[in-house]
């Protein structure tokens, strides 16, 4: 390709509109335009990229098995309503009604839609395990569309979903599946980790894992041990309970004590003179119509998705306003507490029981009580693990101290168990003859999100650093002179050699000045460029420059594309 004939309209300036690192790029670059908020149209350049993309999981996902197949966009709302899930999924759902009043939503995901298909074709147990999977466009209504294809209305997903006779023909598919996600990442040539999760709207009884790009613009925090293989989303991550050290701190002070004006953890670990471990931290939520009492340690922060798996799941867990909250303590909310309640339920996070001389609200006013214990003071109706993690915790599994790192989810794994067969009625009849529900598997990749996570994981100040795999071209060729016959004339030839054999090419024949070529070139983040100059033509040799790595060689003419070609073959390379 000639960069005269491409469709490639780069910007100097970083449009405002642009929040993250891969939205500035993407545009400056010409990979993507905006059509609406969260809507994007697809330049040339960005296709390429999402096709790459795209070729390596329907590679990975045939050599497990997989069939590919294209479900419907336009779903309807029946199937929806007989899982549960139409009114589950709130306002990010697009719904539609048809001209007979019909209604219908776009596919956020496709569990009804591809369990519908299996209910209906599926008879024996000779036709399992099925792995039937798409790529194809889905669509969320998101409040506020961000990030540019981080977080957006409409994207391209990749989405698998497995059916199996038993949950361990599932945890095979699960396993197969796991394999075959940390093989895509790896040949895109992005730096990832698997780490457990929550199954959020998707749900399932059985286990979940996200992958996750690092990256330090990650929206999301992990947690992961450097001493073994566990790593979880700050939101599952499990913690363990800490001993509290100071809790002889309070000298033997029980009982009420005033504390005018002290609404905050911090204002009442001043005032007492104590560490912010010897308070209790007393928050109040509603799910659904239900009030719930969350208890965790005051230097603790509440986890709302695991009071939300543990005591839900509500619809809308939420906190409570202040005016809920004078309705269930007839106080303000910086002096509620666990103690003499009767009817408000109460879970305590896994510390707090341990907890023998704590300070808590005084349900009262400007008063809070000292010298508090779990168990004899108060008695929750349920103690579980609900705060969130902090690093340099010991990892669940063998004691070794939790690290923090910044990641961005590419992908997701379930184990969704029978959630949805059950529901559909998605049936097959064993070798005995007996009608047995099929235990199902969903995951996903976002293909579009995949190619933004490359991107914030792999930049410089002068633009995108491609990894080999996914580069929208492999090398641009760059004549300095469009002047020089010799220049030109070199510059062709090895822009038709490097074609024939195979090579991504594209050759700069732009009458610009040598610096516009190469700032557009990295930009772009084309991982080799072959600059063509008279100087070093007199001598037989063209300069090779890796983008990555910056270096820059200079290789005689008549052997550079073999050079490249080596090049690109070892950056490929699983």
């Amino acid at each position: 390709m000639k960069v005269s004939q491409l469709l490639n309209p780069t910007l100097r300036e970083v449009p405002a509109e642009a929040e993250v690192i891969s939205h500035q790029l993407m545009l400056r670059a010409g990979f993507i335009r905006k059509a609406a908020a969260g809507i994007y149209t697809y330049l040339p350049l960005g296709l390429r990229v999402i096709k790459k993309i795209e070729q390596i999981v329907r590679e990975e996902m045939d050599a497990k098995g997989g069939q590919e197949v294209m479900l419907p966009i336009v779903q309807p709302a029946e199937l929806w309503k007989e899982t549960g899930r139409w009114d589950v999924y709130g306002p990010e759902m697009f719904r539609l009604k048809d001209r007979h009043d019909r209604e219908f939503c776009l596919g956020p995901t496709h569990e009804e839609v591809i369990t519908d298909l299996v209910r209906s074709e599926v008879r024996s147990y000779k036709q399992l395990p099925l792995l039937l999977y798409q790529i194809q466009n889905k669509y969320r209504d998101e409040r506020r569309p961000r990030f540019g294809l981080m977080r957006g209305r409409e994207f391209i997903m990749k989405d698998l979903y497995s059916f199996d006779r038993d949950p361990e023909g599932s945890r095979e598919s699960y396993r197969k599946m796991y394999e075959a996600y940390e093989r895509i990442f790896t040949r895109c040539g992005l730096t990832f980790r698997a780490v457990e999760a929550d199954a959020g709207a998707i749900g399932g009884t059985g286990g979940t894992h996200e992958f996750m790009v690092l990256a330090e613009s990650g929206e999301a925090a992990v947690v992961f041990c450097p001493d073994c293989d566990y790593a979880a989303n700050v939101e599952k991550a499990e913690c363990l309970p800490h001993p509290d050290t100071d809790q002889d701190i309070l000298a033997g002070r029980t009982g009420e004590v005033h504390t005018p004006n002290i609404k905050t953890i911090d204002q009442l670990a001043d005032f007492l003179k104590i560490n912010k471990s010897s308070l209790i931290k007393t928050l109040l939520y509603k799910g659904d119509d239900r009030f719930i009492l969350v208890l965790v340690r005051g230097d603790r922060e509440v986890n709302e998705i695991k009071v939300n798996n543990m005591l839900g799941p509500f619809l809308n867990l939420r906190m409570a306003d202040p005016e809920e909250v004078r309705e269930v303590f007839n106080c303000e909310h910086g002096f509620i507490g666990p103690v003499g309640l009767k009817d408000v339920y109460v879970a305590a996070d896994l510390e707090v029981a341990e907890m023998k001389q704590g300070v808590c609200g005084a349900n009262k006013k400007d008063y809070h009580l000292l010298g508090v214990a779990c168990g004899k003071d108060f008695i929750p109706a349920k103690i579980a693990d609900l705060r969130m993690v902090t690093p340099g915790e010991p990892c669940p599994k063998c004691q070794g101290r939790l690290q923090e790192a910044r990641g961005i989810e590419v992908g997701q794994v379930f184990n969704l168990g029978t959630k949805y067969s059950q529901a559909l009625q998605a049936t097959y009849l064993d070798d005995t003859g007996k009608e047995k529900v099929c235990y199902m598997g969903c995951y996903g990749i976002g293909v579009s999100r995949t190619m933004a996570a490359a991107i914030e994981q792999n930049y410089d100040e002068n633009g995108i650093i491609w990894p080999m795999p996914i580069a929208p071209y492999h090398c641009i060729i760059v004549p300095v002179s469009l002047k020089d016959e010799n220049v030109v004339a070199t510059a062709e030839r090895l822009y038709e050699e490097l074609k024939a054999l195979g090579i991504e090419t594209v050759y700069d024949d732009r009458d610009e000045r040598p610096g516009v070529k190469f700032k557009d070139a990295d930009l772009v983040g084309y991982p080799l460029r072959l600059t063509i100059g008279a100087k070093a033509l007199a001598e037989g040799k063209v300069e090779l420059y890796n983008r990555s790595t910056r270096q820059v060689e200079l290789v005689e003419a008549d052997r550079v594309c073999s050079l490249v070609t080596e090049i690109i073959k070892e950056a490929c390379r699983v």
